[in-house]
């Protein structure tokens, strides 16, 4: 197989890896919280203001999550342009060296 072609399915098969993790985090996540939930002995109020708690740190972290997503799509995106280009260029090189 060609270099293109291993970089061509490289860069979806990391960002499936990547969407894969955060998924199995974000359901770890949410079944741990659930659990304890069920277990703990507290109030109602003390519950909804620990939900509140929980959902308000949820929430930061998926925004951090999103943020390095978006920067690792477009750092691929950057170093696949960068590639498509080197190897565009490459018969041009070519033909001038020959």
């Amino acid at each position: 197989m060609s270099e293109q072609g291993m970089q061509e399915q490289g860069m979806p098969e990391q960002g499936t890896q990547i969407a894969k993790a955060a998924a199995l985090i974000a359901g770890g996540a949410i079944i741990g919280a659930g659990i304890a939930l069920l277990l703990a002995p507290q109030t109602g109020a003390e519950t909804r203001r620990d939900v509140s708690r929980y959902a308000r740190k949820a929430q930061v972290q998926a925004t951090r999550w999103d943020r390095a997503m978006q920067s690792g799509v477009k750092e691929a995106v950057d170093r696949g342009r960068t590639y498509v280009k080197k190897v565009e260029e490459k018969p041009e090189l070519e033909a001038v060296l020959n």
